[in-house]
């Protein structure tokens, strides 16, 4: 596995710390939680934004696809040696 952003590990321990009240204020069956419906859904609200900014570095650390090692390589060739045909 890899080793964490600073970015990652912030949102992996606020996820874990929102998850840790929900369970806290959570009431019995037929007892009514402690949070208004606003506190609700704004936590709702920062778990879904978690979770899509947790999903955009997951992707954006994927950027190069992956390939067998014994598949040639690509030639890079710097555009300052790229000439006009007939030169």
């Amino acid at each position: 596995m890899t080793e964490l952003t600073p970015e990652q590990e912030l949102l992996l321990l606020m996820r874990h710390t929102l998850a840790a009240i929900i369970r806290d204020v959570t009431p019995q069956p037929g007892m009514r939680h402690p949070l208004s419906n606003a506190t609700v859904e704004e936590v709702r609200h920062c778990l879904g934004m978690i979770a899509a900014r947790e999903q955009a570095l997951a992707t954006d650390g994927n950027k190069e696809r992956p390939h067998f090692i014994d598949e040639p390589q690509p030639v890079r060739i710097p555009v300052s040696e790229i000439k006009k045909r007939g030169d």
